[in-house]
């Protein structure tokens, strides 16, 4: 799961699916790594910055809100989720683009301590 590490939305948002992940099936990567750009390399840098996104062992990639279904598929009670997402693109991908939209001021929103307790949980992953 490839992520911006600079936004503290963001990070706080992958911590709390790596919570949910009990399998321990993501692996979070910042988009700023080596790694992910050499997972990317198809993509412009405006492109890869565009969005978060999820790639399988298989290497197939999904972004944005397209990633959502397949991410929570992934989790715990997870399936039924995944399909009402799936089964409205256009809807998860409006709501996707809100979010990253608005993700300055809904990271505002977020206390320090909360995005510092984010930041040392994508670390023990990572």
């Amino acid at each position: 799961m490839l992520y911006d590490a600079d936004c503290g939305f963001c990070r706080w948002s992958l911590a709390l699916l790596l919570a949910l992940d009990r399998r321990r099936r993501l692996r979070p990567l910042a988009l700023e790594s080596a790694d992910a750009d050499a997972l990317l390399s198809d993509l412009t840098p405006a492109q890869r910055a565009a969005s978060w996104h999820l790639i399988s062992p298989q290497r197939r990639r999904w972004s944005a809100g397209a990633a959502a279904p397949p991410l929570l598929a992934l989790l715990p009670g997870g399936r039924l989720p995944a399909a009402a997402l799936a089964g409205a693109p256009r809807l998860t991908e409006r709501a996707y683009r809100w979010v990253a939209d608005h993700r300055s001021q809904l990271s505002r929103a977020l206390p320090s301590s909360t995005k510092e307790r984010a930041r040392r949980r994508i670390a023990r992953r990572e």
